[in-house]
């Protein structure tokens, strides 16, 4: 793998987590989901929500680009 795979694995990865943390709490404090529903619910919704990361090797070297629903398009990220 080379750095810029590992950073977006990375940015991936954080923006689920943080995305799944805070889901999970709203989901468990506003609707009346109870035991494996709510960190169920809160997967779902942070995979859909999630940006996504890749790393993609172009004729200008390797760059790191972000696809999100509410953003339109891709940017580069890096």
């Amino acid at each position: 793998m080379t750095k810029l795979q590992v950073r977006a694995f990375l940015y991936q990865l954080g923006s689920f987590a943080i995305l799944f943390i805070l889901g999970r709490f709203i989901i468990a404090e506003y609707t009346g989901l109870t035991g494996i529903w709510i960190p169920m619910t809160s997967f779902v919704a942070a995979t859909i929500v999630a940006p996504k990361f890749q790393a993609v090797k172009t004729k200008d070297g390797e760059k790191l680009f972000m696809k999100w629903i509410f953003i339109k398009g891709i940017r580069v990220i890096g």
